[in-house]
């Protein structure tokens, strides 16, 4: 792959130089200029392709040509990451392996793995305000109850006003903000960050609800109580979860059931989660509205929502090896039938 990007950007950088060079050359010769000169522009056309490639070589960082490790058939996703972690245990001052690395752990919501990428990039550079956001968002899903204080907010903190333009980086302090009853500064976050968002958007139109629901809690106020008409529209998923028979050997007293519905596309934090004794299975949960886990992220909020249901041996919501799990795919959240998992998997 190597080979083939040098030889392609040589080429391009030939081209470039040639389209530059020759109408200047025809100028020259009808000038009546030396042809030396002519000579020296045609071996700088290709000669300095050969000197770029060979000083990226000296002081680039050549591994990134490959980008997020795809590599050979064959390879999956896990041995790709394994491959990158192999590089920066040779190459550990590399501040963007680590971020790769990190923005891969948190596509494969693996929050545990990116922060620690995140934090190795902040030690390389510690006002980089990408992985700041990225270490707090990483953090806040870590916890059962998703707040975002502490070391996390301190770093949205900062990284806003590194980069005020961090649209992550706003949303997440503006929730932080919430969390901790700081309605007006979650407002005023909010704000900073609309002039961002396409007016017409879904986004821009939540962000302006939990604006409106921020301003109403400052002033002391408090929502328009729902009509019954409106209570009935918000949508509510039963699900009925049993555990396969082929695991329950592997149930033990302790043991933490989550149910959670998250939306189809978007964050991985859940839009409605149910938290109880594992050892009360088989059981009935309802999803709906009051289960999010902040106020502008709820079930009502997406059309479409993946059902699931877990089993954690270490009582935390992320997926550990040992954990014991199932879900429903991806279902309507006007769904009116229940909806059925089997725990049947280890993870």
């Amino acid at each position: 792959m190597r080979l083939a990007f040098f030889l392609i950007a040589a080429a391009m950088i030939v081209a470039a130089l040639l389209l530059l060079l020759l109408p200047m050359l025809r100028h020259g010769r009808q000038q009546g200029r030396p042809r030396n000169v002519f000579a020296l522009a045609m071996v700088m056309a290709f000669c300095l392709p050969v000197a770029a490639i060979g000083l990226y070589l000296a002081v680039g960082t050549p591994v990134a040509l490959n980008g997020v490790p795809k590599a050979s058939a064959g390879m999956n996703i896990d041995q790709a990451v394994d491959e990158l972690k192999a590089h920066l245990v040779q190459q550990p001052d590399d501040l963007q392996g680590w971020m790769l690395l990190g923005q891969t752990y948190s596509v494969m919501h693996r929050a545990a793995e990116a922060r620690d990428a995140y934090d190795h990039a902040l030690k390389l550079d510690a006002d980089n305000a990408v992985a700041m956001v990225g270490w707090a968002e990483a953090d806040s899903l870590l916890r059962d109850d998703h707040r975002i204080e502490g070391r996390a907010q301190e770093l949205l903190e900062r990284a806003v006003k590194i980069d005020p333009q961090s649209q992550r980086g706003l949303w997440l302090l503006g929730i932080s903000q919430f969390q901790h009853d700081q309605f007006a500064q979650a407002a005023t976050t909010w704000r900073q960050l609309q002039p961002q968002l396409d007016p017409n958007s879904n986004v821009a139109k939540a962000v302006q609800e939990q604006i409106a629901v921020a301003d109403a809690r400052a002033n002391g106020g408090k929502a328009a109580p729902e009509t019954p008409a409106a209570e009935a529209t918000q949508p509510s998923l039963q699900v009925q979860v049993a555990l396969s028979p082929a695991l329950k050997d592997k149930l033990a007293q302790g043991d933490t059931l989550f149910v959670y519905a998250r939306a189809e596309q978007g964050p991985p934090m859940p839009l409605a989660v149910a938290k109880m004794d594992a050892t009360a299975l088989p059981a009935t949960v309802t999803l709906n509205d009051g289960m999010g886990m902040t106020p502008q992220l709820k079930l009502s909020s997406a059309s479409r929502v993946f059902v699931g249901a877990r089993i954690s041996k270490s009582g935390q919501a992320i997926a550990q090896p040992g954990d014991l799990e199932g879900d429903a795919g991806v279902v309507d959240v006007n769904t009116h039938v229940p909806i059925k998992i089997s725990i049947d998997k280890v993870h």
